[in-house]
């Protein structure tokens, strides 16, 4: 079995929106074994979206379409619906009486407009929507001969409501109907090389035509290699998808960080939280970007104790201790001030470990020797295990390292406080950075 889906609205192919509908409707389907076609998006026309009804119908068995079935003139899936099945639109009485009811609960007078939101083509059947007030459409579209070629649901475009009438009706109906081969997913996240590195390391695991297939995409520097395992048996296929997912940490080894929804700074939040371990963190150029992604975590109060933004040079002086000289020696954005940073930070709050970050964000400021992009990280950590109380707070041991990062402004942000992480996590790993 394979669908296509079919997203309705002029603020998706403007750009105004992201279709989430679509990745979250593959997902369900891959789960059961349902291949999707192809993901189409048509804007708020009503000769549009019938060619891409009419054009899906044949090349699919399920046509799963969402949005443009609200009450307003711009809604006009359920009337391109209808002129596809040659079919008129009716008011399904249970459904109106049922809108009706909806607004004398909430106190308001029901508008003639909502009225459309109970009209579906002849020969459908309507959809229960617990969540709102459109009703769904579920039909069948037949061929000359009076075959099924296709099965169509439309739903509508909000995630609450959408995914509440899928999992009810639609995601039962591929299933009954076989799906076909089971298709199971994992994804795993690396951070610290380019994605041509990870490939060449996979090697013969990213060959085309491999069967569970490996590929990378990359996202705000996180290179993910994902793992696709389809075959007739979820059994068969869960299996062999664990068999590919260890041969590819075996070959990344530490670079890969988490897997599926983790995030680079709930795994190190979490090996914080399991050896009940603290940070801190000095800031710079991320302005406080580094403590955000820490404290994004639920739970975060466990092991983050507090942060600074010395953004200037003054505040890196009267804040942390920066000597003056320092500065003026080797400038803001060197290794010699982010460790001062760190001990200071670290030594203030307290902590076990302290980040700091310092670097030429850009678009201006950068130099020769200090281009856009210049970023400048330090670690520091206890010095002496045998000190305890808060004499080990006053002496670090600190590890500092400068990087190039590429990108505008927002990238080199990001890509810092994520490196600043990775040199935490590689340090409670016991290891040395890898690259």
């Amino acid at each position: 079995m394979n669908a296509i889906i079919l997203s309705i609205g002029d603020e998706l192919v403007l750009g105004q929106t992201v279709d989430t509908n679509s990745a979250w409707i593959s997902q369900q389907l891959a789960a059961v074994g349902c291949g999707v076609n192809a993901h189409l998006t048509v804007g708020d026309d009503q000769p549009a979206i019938e060619q891409a009804m009419l054009e899906s119908v044949g090349r699919c068995d399920v046509l799963i379409v969402t949005g443009g079935i609200g009450p307003t003139e711009d809604d006009l899936t359920r009337q391109a619906l209808a002129a596809v099945m040659n079919a008129p639109l009716e008011l399904n009485q249970e459904w109106s009486h049922r809108l009706e009811a909806f607004f004398r609960k909430v106190g308001r007078p029901m508008p003639e407009s909502n009225r459309i939101q109970a009209m579906i083509p002849r020969g459908a059947t309507p959809i229960d929507n617990p969540n709102g007030t459109a009703a769904g459409i579920d039909v069948s579209y037949k061929s000359g001969d009076q075959k099924t070629v296709c099965r169509i649901f439309v739903m509508p475009g909000v995630p609450k409501e959408m995914k509440a009438m899928f999992a009810a009706t639609v995601l039962p109906f591929v299933k009954e109907s076989g799906g076909g081969a089971a298709i199971v997913s994992r994804t795993l996240h690396t951070f610290g090389t380019g994605e041509s590195w990870v490939a060449e390391k996979l090697g013969d695991l990213m060959k085309r035509g491999r069967n569970p297939s490996v590929g990378t995409t990359v996202s705000q520097g996180i290179v993910s290699v994902r793992i696709n395992s389809r075959f007739s048996s979820c059994d068969e296929a869960q299996r062999e998808l664990e068999t590919t997912t260890e041969a590819c940490r075996a070959a990344l080894g530490d670079l890969v960080f988490g897997a599926d929804d983790d995030t680079l700074a709930a795994i190190v939040g979490a090996s914080l939280a399991s050896s009940r371990q603290t940070v801190s963190t000095a800031e710079s150029c991320t302005g406080g970007l580094l403590a955000k992604m820490l404290t994004d975590v639920a739970g975060s109060s466990a092991y983050f104790t507090q942060g600074w933004v010395t953004y200037s040079n003054k505040s890196k002086y009267e804040r942390l201790g920066v000597p003056t000289d320092v500065i003026n020696v080797y400038g803001a954005v060197s290794e010699h001030v982010v460790e001062h940073m760190a001990r200071s930070a670290r030594r203030l709050a307290k902590a076990d470990f302290a980040l700091s970050i310092s670097g030429v964000a850009g678009p201006t400021g950068g130099s020769a020797q200090k281009p856009v992009g210049t970023v400048c990280i330090a670690l520091a950590s206890q010095a002496d295990e045998n000190l305890h109380g808060d004499a080990r707070y006053a002496a670090s041991a600190v590890a500092a390292r400068s990087f190039t990062f590429p990108g505008d402004r927002e990238m080199i942000r990001d890509r810092a406080a994520k490196m600043a992480l990775t040199m935490l996590r590689f340090h409670l790993l016991g290891k040395p950075l890898p690259f």
